[in-house]
């Protein structure tokens, strides 16, 4: 297909909840900040560490219950997330311990935020769902990096998927904005959609890891 028409969206080749337009207004956002930070001469690794810390505000609100001010904060933070991988390939494409860092700390932060959101519930009288909810999103989304760090072990690449984690971001930033604007709903039904895609996204992987090495099993 040539370059003037590319692939259109299509989630049964495994591509992503985000259309292409969304991803392309985010690097229109972030192109600004990147420059900033090579005039600054930060590091991406420092941005990494530092979206690790905003991430860790958010948390504090999410679980103090403002969570409209944890949405906006952890909404900065991963912005952060984006301009680090940006900022790493602007001066020669990172280093193995800034990917190492990058990985382990999107890990870090994303167990945080899921942590926050059950403390925040547990504050109320009746958790059992809410908090459920969120522990099986955290176990999907771990499994959803797993399959793809486990299928790179074995030498393929799995990043296909229709709930990567920019799109559990914006799902879990949206559901908590608009619980924090009084549709309390909104948290609980993100936290199940976020659960239900990452148990589907998990088996896309696995699935096109099986097709990829079916060569080996003779």
């Amino acid at each position: 297909m040539s370059a003037s028409h590319p692939r259109a969206h299509d989630l049964s080749r495994g591509d992503s909840l985000l259309p292409g337009w969304a991803k392309e207004a985010v690097r229109a956002i972030l192109d600004p900040i990147v420059h900033l930070a090579l005039a600054l001469h930060v590091t991406a690794n420092t941005v990494t560490v530092l979206g690790l810390l905003i991430v860790v505000i958010a948390a504090l609100a999410i679980g103090s219950g403002w969570l409209l001010a944890g949405a906006l904060i952890l909404m900065g933070g991963s912005l952060l997330d984006a301009v680090d991988g940006a900022l790493a390939r602007a001066t020669g494409g990172g280093t193995p311990f800034g990917g190492f860092l990058d990985s382990t700390l999107d890990r870090a932060g994303e167990a945080i935020v899921y942590l926050a959101i059950a403390a925040y519930y547990l504050r109320g009288d009746a958790p059992t769902w809410p908090v459920l909810a969120a522990f099986i999103a955290l176990a999907g989304s771990f499994m959803v990096s797993y399959s793809r760090a486990r299928a790179e072990g074995i030498g393929v690449t799995a990043s296909i998927g229709i709930a990567p984690r920019t799109e559990r971001l914006v799902l879990i930033v949206a559901g908590l904005g608009l619980a924090g604007l009084g549709i309390g709903p909104a948290l609980i039904a993100a936290l199940w959609l976020i659960a239900a895609l990452t148990v589907a996204t998990t088996a896309q992987r696995i699935w096109h890891v099986w097709r990829l090495t079916a060569a080996t099993r003779g």
